[in-house]
């Protein structure tokens, strides 16, 4: 995670849409961590705190990065209880998939 002092406030106290960061991939990992970071890791070398929750990291090796986009522009609907439903606008998605495709 990023010690600059600005962003690690913002984590804190951010909005889902994280509009005042500079670039998408600085905006997806906001999106990431205030949406996803209880139960994924979402950098490249943290444990999920959910044993059954993927790594970030691996998510290329699951699915070309760039098909997410659909899914997640539709809402993520996990088969199982402890995954909240979700939804995120198209300039959110973006964001998101842009931090994604840093993980690589």
């Amino acid at each position: 995670m990023s010690k600059h002092p600005v962003l690690m406030l913002a984590i804190a106290f951010a909005a889902p849409d994280a509009a005042w960061a500079d670039t998408p991939q600085q905006r997806g990992k906001i999106l990431a961590l205030y949406n996803c970071a209880r139960c994924h890791a979402v950098d490249r070398v943290s444990q999920s705190k959910l044993g059954t929750a993927p790594p970030f990291r691996t998510l290329h090796t699951r699915y070309p990065i760039e098909t997410l986009t659909g899914t997640l522009s539709e809402g993520i609907s996990a088969g199982h209880p402890r995954m909240p439903p979700f939804h995120l606008g198209p300039d959110q998605v973006a964001d998101l998939v842009a931090y994604l495709k840093t993980l690589e």
